[in-house]
């Protein structure tokens, strides 16, 4: 049996804060998921300014969406179209609600599986701005950059954002320059920009 535990202190905890833009300071719940890993606020800030010339009107790829923490501060600062792929049914499920409370209808959650689904390929309009924070313990971040490059997900010239562990090793495509590169904690972020190959 589960021990009880206050009611407050757990939606306390599982409460994402949208830090900036047309929602900012709202709080949206999100369900306990293994895994799950909202980006903290101070990293979500720096990447968010990082970001600030080309989110108004990017369409965003939110893989490993999880709490929205990216995917939803994303359209609250001005992208046009934010699609955010998330495995765990709970978790999904979650992030519809979130959006319904918003009154959003340019965000989109798919609940699936995001290599089965990026292996299939794109067959929509490519993605401006890429967002790959998954679970550090899968260690997936080759794999999801291969499909993305493989299966039509990426714009020309796209921006693409990473979240890892500090010792987590990834190599990017040849045409993927490194345009920042921060740490904070044991976690390491960066951002790529996508030059026409």
């Amino acid at each position: 049996m589960k021990s009880a535990r206050p009611s407050p202190k757990t939606s306390a905890n599982n409460q994402l804060r949208i830090i900036g833009g047309l929602w900012r300071g709202r709080k949206l719940a999100f369900p306990d998921v293994e895994g799950l890993r909202p980006t903290g606020d101070r990293i979500r800030e720096t990447l968010f300014n990082w970001l600030a010339p080309e989110i108004q009107g990017a369409r965003c790829l939110d893989l490993f969406a999880g709490s929205g923490a990216l995917g939803i501060e994303a359209l609250s600062r001005g992208a046009a179209a934010s699609v955010m792929v998330e495995r765990d049914s709970k978790a999904a499920a979650q992030l519809k609600a979130n959006l319904a409370i918003l009154k959003d209808e340019t965000g989109r959650i798919l609940n699936a599986d995001i290599m089965e689904l990026l292996r299939k390929g794109n067959s929509d309009e490519p993605y401006h701005i890429i967002f790959i924070d998954p679970p550090f313990q899968l260690k997936l971040w080759q794999a999801v950059i291969e499909a993305l490059e493989a299966g039509n997900w990426l714009a020309d010239n796209a921006t693409i954002y990473i979240e890892s562990g500090r010792d987590d090793q990834y190599a990017p495509p040849i045409n993927w320059q490194l345009h920042r590169d921060k740490h904070a904690g044991a976690v390491s972020y960066r951002l790529f920009y996508r030059e026409q190959s």
